[in-house]
């Protein structure tokens, strides 16, 4: 039939089954978005008051509900302001299509300066995106769509872009479109290198799985529970794998209980992880006595500085439920895992106030909520101390930090959650990215509580800035009274500035619509980055570790 660009957009959007799509609309888009005003009963649009919102937005959404986000920006200015989102939905390999408009199609490249015109769009979205593709004429809209859908959700999932000339959206022609191009694309894992892998965990006397992003999705988290009882295995979750396994779990540990493990570790299992120290560019987990197999859909994972022993390309449930099904049952194990549980909590309970905050957390969030983690003094306490007990509850920036990300993107959590409760903690400066989404919150009943650390600083860096240098120097902030800004978006507010406090003022908020505004006013807080990582950066102040509950060295445990 015929169709304007605009419509066809639209159109094969809704045959990918998308249901959302986090836009602000522009002169370059205005027949897409009047592609989707036809389509207002089938697809819906969300208008934040910030383009990096709807990248934010459409990275939230696709980590609550399991399908790929859509964001929607005009070109130039627009996908610059997104590719903050993009970036951090790249790191945590989460799957986005952004819609990118372009300025007039002949003139792409031509540099006379068209409104929005930026040098090399193309090349601005290549470095968030792990494809990109463009549309000549309406008729080619469907299959791109198409095309970008299948690539961002085959292999490592990962942001990927369109790019549409305003004046092919605005175009009319004969389109077609597409039925989804929907078959199981998962790599199944080589059977040589499962059994070769299988007989080093047999023949391991401390085998040790760390899980990354990638157990957390799908059908891995149950294959990863099938494969840890039956080796007896203790499962290390990093920042990302977080709920891949329940912490409930009697083999599941935080990272700080890997400490103990791996210093006792022969064999160890990398499953969806990267594993690489992100502040030194060296293996995450080094020990010298053990041998690696690395399981991962993408062979870049297990790239130097790692050493792999066995290497297995596969999507991560398929490998994993291989090597269940390889490897032999083991007796269960003693209590040495309660010990090093133990361990753990005796240095972290003693951080505070964050271990009150995290309690209130963890006491207020039902055990389906979502928690969405800012980089903030209670957000890096949390990223190992928060208890997880399901897949997709504990939400991460991942390797790219990116400050700000946390209250848009609980936005998108909970547009796609589903009525389930989504807290989001944020430090002042990080809500100083993105405050204005009150708004949004507020325009679509959104219901999220987000809490505000108020230390009247950007804290990390003024303590990293204090052990480097003696003094800090930019980092203090000019704050709005959190209060009246609340009242001025007409958002229900709260104060709490203890943990009791906190868990109080959360649940009531959990019980509301809509969203609201909590506010926390804190100190500086003592430093938990000697307990997060097995090698801390330059600016972190090493600290003595308590003696190992396992043993020093203790090479040989059952």
């Amino acid at each position: 039939m015929t169709m304007t660009g605009g419509q066809a957009l639209a159109g094969q959007l809704i045959q990918e089954g998308v249901t959302d799509v986090f836009g602000i609309p522009g002169v370059q888009l205005d027949w897409a978005v009047d592609g989707l005003r036809q389509a207002a009963d089938r697809i819906r649009l969300t208008v934040p008051r910030h383009e990096q919102a709807t990248s934010y937005m459409a990275d939230g959404f696709a980590r609550a509900t399991g399908r790929f986000g859509t964001c929607m920006v005009v070109p130039g200015p627009g996908v610059l302001n997104a590719a903050a989102g993009l970036a951090t939905a790249f790191a945590c390999n989460s799957p986005v299509l952004c819609i990118a408009g372009n300025i007039y199609g002949p003139a792409v490249g031509k540099g006379f300066g068209l409104l929005h015109e930026i040098r090399n769009q193309t090349g601005v979205l290549a470095s968030v995106t792990k494809w990109q593709g463009s549309a000549s004429t309406p008729a080619e809209v469907p299959a791109l769509v198409r095309e970008a859908v299948r690539r961002m959700t085959s292999g490592r999932p990962a942001p990927v872009a369109i790019e549409i000339a305003h004046d092919v959206l605005s175009a009319s022609g004969e389109v077609k479109l597409l039925p989804p191009g929907r078959e199981d694309l998962r790599l199944a894992p080589d059977p040589g290198s499962v059994e070769r892998a299988a007989a080093l965990l047999d023949g391991a006397r401390f085998p040790v799985v760390f899980a990354g992003g990638g157990a957390v999705g799908g059908e891995a988290p149950e294959a990863l529970r099938l494969l840890a009882e039956r080796l007896q295995a203790p499962v290390v979750m990093g920042e990302n794998g977080r709920g891949a396994l329940s912490d409930r779990h009697p083999l599941a540990l935080n990272a700080l209980g890997g400490r103990a493990v791996f210093a006792h570790a022969d064999v160890v299992l990398v499953v969806g992880s990267r594993f690489v120290d992100t502040a030194v560019a060296t293996p995450a987990w080094p020990s010298a006595a053990a041998r690696y197999v690395f399981l991962n859909i993408d062979p870049a994972a297990w790239a130097p500085p790692r050493e792999p022993t066995v290497a297995i390309e596969a999507d991560a449930a398929l490998g994993l439920k291989a090597l269940a099904a390889a490897v032999a049952r083991r007796l269960p194990r003693g209590d040495d895992l309660d010990r090093v549980r133990a361990w753990a909590a005796a240095q972290s309970d003693a951080i505070e106030p964050q271990h009150g905050f995290v309690r209130a957390l963890r006491a207020a969030i039902p055990e389906d909520g979502i928690l969405v983690n800012e980089l903030t003094q209670v957000g890096y306490y949390a990223r190992f101390a928060y208890p997880v007990y399901r897949p997709g509850t504990f939400i991460n920036p991942g390797y790219q930090g990116t400050l700000g990300y946390g209250f848009p993107t609980s936005l998108g959590v909970a547009a796609g959650a589903g009525g389930r409760a989504v807290v989001g903690i944020t430090g002042d400066g990080g809500f100083g990215w993105g405050m204005q989404e009150l708004a949004t919150a507020r325009k679509y009943g959104l219901r999220v509580a987000t809490v505000v650390f108020n230390d009247g600083h950007f804290g990390n860096v003024r303590r990293m800035q204090g052990d480097q240098f003696g003094e800090s120097y930019g980092t203090g902030l000019q704050n709005p009274d959190f209060a009246r800004l609340a009242e001025a978006f007409e958002v229900p507010f709260a104060r709490a500035d203890d943990g009791p406090a906190l868990e109080a003022a959360l649940r009531h908020a959990l019980e509301a619509e809509g969203p609201s505004l909590i506010e926390a006013r804190v100190g500086e807080m003592p430093s938990p980055w000697h307990l997060m990582r097995l090698s801390n950066p330059p600016f972190v102040k090493a600290r003595p570790a308590p003696p190992n509950p396992l043993g020093e060295p203790a090479p040989r445990l059952a």
